[in-house]
C-alpha cells in the first residue's frame, strides 16, 4: 500500500491522518473543529421566515427558504474540506485517499470534491468514527 491519506469527518468535526503504509503509525496532519455543526436549527437562525404581505397575487405567505441553516452549515463544512483536500492534490501531496464519515456528511463531501481530487479516493466508510482513536481506522484498511 502507497502513501494514504484518511478524512475522518463528521458535521462538526474532521481529523485528517497521513499513513506511510499499511503498517506505520497514523500521523494526525490537522484536527478542524466546525462546532456550528452541533448546532440547533433554532441556534443557527435569528430571525423567522420572511413574509410577504401578497401585494398581489394569492394573499400574504411567508418565505422559507429550501436548505435549512444546519444543511447550509454542512455545506459550508464539507467545502471547506474538500478545498483542504483539492489543495494537498494540486501540492502533489495526496496521493490515495480514504473517506470516512456518517452517510449524509460523507455524500456532502463527495459531492464538493474536484473531480481530480474524487479520482484519488480508494475507499469511502460511511461510518462515523471521527471520535475513535487512529488504531480503529486501520481496521477499514
Amino acid at each position: 500500500m502507497s502513501h494514504t491519506w484518511f478524512l475522518v469527518a463528521d458535521s462538526s468535526r474532521a481529523r485528517l491522518y497521513e499513513l506511510e503504509n499499511r503498517k506505520g503509525p497514523f500521523v494526525e496532519v490537522e484536527d478542524v473543529e466546525h462546532p456550528e455543526g452541533r448546532l440547533h436549527e433554532g441556534d443557527l437562525v435569528t430571525d423567522r421566515p420572511g413574509f410577504d404581505g401578497g401585494s398581489v397575487g394569492q394573499g400574504p405567505h411567508v418565505l422559507d427558504d429550501k436548505v435549512s441553516a444546519r444543511e447550509q452549515e454542512n455545506l459550508r463544512f464539507a467545502e471547506h474540506l474538500a478545498e483542504r483536500l483539492d489543495a494537498l492534490r494540486t501540492s502533489g501531496r495526496l496521493q490515495r485517499l480514504v473517506l470516512v464519515a456518517p452517510p449524509a456528511f460523507l455524500g456532502l463531501l463527495r459531492e464538493k470534491l474536484g473531480k481530480k481530487t474524487q479520482e484519488l479516493v480508494v475507499k469511502q466508510v460511511d461510518k462515523n468514527l471521527v471520535q475513535q482513536p487512529p488504531e480503529v481506522l486501520r481496521d477499514y484498511l
